[in-house]
């Protein structure tokens, strides 16, 4: 189902291509890191690992060590349809979503599941509002439209919120993929976590019930909880690896607010700054539809820039 090309020679450090490679690798490491702490509190956290910081798998999910989960997943699946309809094609995003659920996937949201389920019986492209679906399954994914779209703010946010529609309708889930979609695409400017701060704290000056300062110490997959934790741990700390760290070992949804912290860590401080233990461990085939579709997405991002 992805691509399977081999494996892409690091990128000059700095460029662009650096910062977007090591925001897709990120967020792969930080799934498969933090999926092995998913739903556990940051007590029983200490208490088994005392701080969690080796990518070992097990967990609920009983994961091999590098395994990657549905965020990963349903990113790579996104990234194909795009790559496969430069143009944006959203049935053709609903088939790719549908066809990874066919492989009966190691973890399913549950609203994910539900919107999927209901385009393979309806055909219907967008789901109907729910006060249910404010979960974090739709900005988790949004990274393969963040790339391909870099120079194009309009898709940007088109593409954003019909991917997000196939499964979760909702104003506070539709805020955050804009949000951290726009953070995100900052830092592989090369604008810096300042720029990014001012769009963090333009959402809270919007919407006070994203306010992360002080942290409120909620890591849920309810898609608040998961803005405040990511940008908690990613502007209190000075690394990549601090702030993937930082993120996990809060538990709860610790694979998603593990990935999307990752993705901006790595936006910002390039492949160079991913330890080599985590690259090492990730699963060699995610890491190889990863690197492709990284080179991919941003070539595509640029033939869709030229004159």
């Amino acid at each position: 189902m992805f691509l399977t090309q081999p494996r892409h020679p690091p990128a000059p450090p700095g460029s662009l291509l650096d910062r977007v490679r090591a925001a897709y690798l990120g967020f792969a490491i930080g799934d498969a890191l933090g999926a092995t702490v998913e739903f556990l509190t940051p007590g029983e956290i200490a208490a088994q690992y005392g701080v969690h910081e080796h990518i070992t798998g097990g967990g609920w999910l009983r994961l091999k060590p590098g395994q990657i989960t549905d965020d990963t997943q349903m990113s790579l699946a996104l990234g194909d349809a795009i790559l496969e309809h430069p143009e944006w094609n959203l049935t053709c995003v609903a088939e790719h979503f549908l066809a990874w659920l066919k492989t009966k996937p190691i973890d399913v949201g549950n609203t994910c599941r539900r919107g999927i389920v209901r385009y393979m019986h309806k055909g219907t492209l967008e789901s109907p509002y729910s006060d249910g679906d404010a979960g974090n399954g739709a900005v988790m994914r949004n990274l393969p439209v963040v790339i391909a779209t870099l120079g194009d703010d309009d898709a940007f946010a088109r593409w954003s919120l019909e991917q997000a529609h196939l499964t979760h309708n909702h104003p506070l889930s539709d805020v955050a993929t804009l949000t951290l979609g726009c953070m995100t695409r900052a830092l592989l400017r090369g604008e810096g976590k300042e720029r990014a701060r001012q769009l963090a704290d333009a959402l809270v000056a919007g919407h006070r019930n994203f306010r992360f300062d002080p942290y409120p110490k909620r890591a849920t997959g309810y898609v608040v909880d998961t803005l405040q934790t990511v940008c908690h741990a990613f502007f209190s700390t000075d690394s990549f690896e601090a702030c993937l760290v930082k993120t996990v070992n809060l538990g709860g949804d610790a694979d998603t607010n593990g990935a999307l912290a990752a993705m901006l860590a790595g936006a910002h401080y390039g492949e160079a700054a991913i330890p080599f233990r985590w690259l090492r461990r990730l699963d060699r085939h995610a890491r190889i539809a990863v690197e492709a579709q990284a080179a991919g997405l941003l070539a595509l991002s640029q033939r869709r820039a030229a004159p």
